[in-house]
């Protein structure tokens, strides 16, 4: 009788056999132009939305035919860069993982193709979203798997609004771990009363990728060392521009193995939505930090009324930093220079590490010191005044007044208005 541990090392070595007869695509540039510092699309005529911007992604096309709306998405291995210095063989769709954004209005009657050029069988389910139970996608449940080269069509109408997503049910601890995921936005068929200016979203995740090496492991449980919003880390993550007075959403799903506390600087904002629908006003509470179960969707509100650069980033430290390693002993005061001395006449150009923190991480990869191949120093990213130190789950909402409504580029770093910056006290 196979046992656990047998089984996932042989998912393991499916997975390694599947990639190495895989073709990679990479996305193409209109694929993978992000829209998070672009001005939004507007709404089809006649109908009244803000369309949603997917970090560091984009939204699906689609086409009317007779009166549905047609969508095609494509299951297949891709190539996605975490940041720059790091490429990922992953599976996803539509040559992206996570794979665009499905956007549709509450009323529309949608048709999905959705073709499999993988090495396996899969399906798509359509996680938080009415329809009948044949187009659930659970495969051997309520559909056959689809098989590799095969294209099946899932179509429904679409009976509420909110924040939802799709992923495969089959092979799911595989597939999902290697990156198939993807947002579902439907916007409701009556405007609210309060418009949205920037509407949000991306999928938070976990990967276990060794150093030196371009895939995750699908059988890790807990010990990840990649922390991503979008299958991105910072500082390679976009920032979220708007313009100050604007409303906005951010939609958040969670498709990682942990719970993830996302807090907000400088403001307070409210869980509007859930994947079970629309929170009701009286269950409202202001939060500065939403948790994120895995599995869930939360969509936050806030008025962006006050300038500046905020952090956006999960509250577990390590969460916030890149290939972090389990096994590192804690040096902390230990005091070892005379065995540097002895350590450097076998191995020329050794540093001892972590003596007095791990700030000093950053400092020597800026001189120089070489990493593995295809992986990302611990911490990242150049701020105004120095490093940032973080890397995973962390990026900026730049806020900015007077923003052309055509023009949400990347303004750069804030200008503090004097004796609006900490200041050194002199002794």
């Amino acid at each position: 009788m196979n046992t656990r541990r047998r089984i996932l090392m042989s998912g393991a070595s499916l997975l390694a056999g599947n990639a190495a007869s895989a073709v990679f695509r990479t996305a193409t540039a209109a694929e993978k132009e992000s829209a998070a510092t672009k001005p939004p699309i507007p709404a089809p005529a006649g109908q009244s939305y803000t369309p949603v911007v997917t970090l560091n992604g984009s939204s699906l096309p689609w086409k009317m035919d007779n009166g549905v709306k047609v969508f095609h998405l494509i299951a297949e291995p891709v190539k996605r860069e975490f940041a720059p210095g790091m490429m990922v063989n992953c599976w996803g769709y539509n040559g992206s993982t996570p794979g665009p954004t499905i956007e549709a209005v509450e009323g529309d009657r949608v048709r999905i193709l959705v073709e499999n050029r993988l090495p396996e069988h899969t399906t798509i389910h359509w996680h938080g979203i009415f329809l009948p139970n044949g187009m659930d996608g659970v495969g051997g449940l309520t559909q056959p798997h689809i098989k590799p080269g095969e294209t099946y069509v899932y179509e429904f109408t679409l009976r509420q609004h909110g924040s939802f997503m799709y992923h495969p049910h089959a092979d799911e601890m595989l597939q999902v771990a290697v990156g198939m995921m993807g947002m579902f936005v439907i916007h409701p068929k009556v405007p609210r009363e309060a418009r949205i200016d920037r509407d949000f979203c991306f999928i938070l995740h976990a990967w276990d990728i060794e150093p030196g090496t371009y895939i995750a492991k699908p059988a890790t449980m807990t010990e990840f060392n990649m922390w991503t919003f979008n299958s991105r880390v910072f500082p390679g993550i976009d920032p979220l521009v708007v313009r100050q007075g604007d409303r906005v959403r951010i939609r958040i799903a969670n498709m990682s193995m942990h719970d993830h506390p996302i807090h907000i600087h400088g403001y307070n904002y409210t869980v509007t939505e859930t994947d079970g629908g629309q929170t009701p006003r009286s269950a409202q509470l202001p939060e500065t930090t939403v948790n994120i179960a895995v599995g869930a969707i939360r969509a936050m509100e806030f008025v962006a009324d006050e300038p500046g650069d905020w952090a956006l980033h999960c509250h577990k430290s390590h969460h916030t930093m890149n290939a972090m390693g389990h096994l590192v002993p804690n040096m902390l005061g230990v005091k070892h220079d005379d065995l540097d001395v002895k350590i450097q006449a076998l191995v020329p150009g050794y540093m001892s590490m972590g003596t007095s923190g791990m700030a000093d991480m950053t400092d020597m990869v800026e001189m120089g010191m070489p990493l593995p191949e295809n992986t990302l120093p611990m911490m990242m990213g150049e701020g105004p005044f120095g490093p940032l130190e973080m890397g995973g789950m962390f990026t900026v909402i730049k806020v900015r007044e007077g923003l052309a409504h055509s023009d949400y580029g990347d303004p750069g770093w804030y200008q503090h208005p004097a004796g609006t910056v900490a200041w050194k006290l002199e002794t």
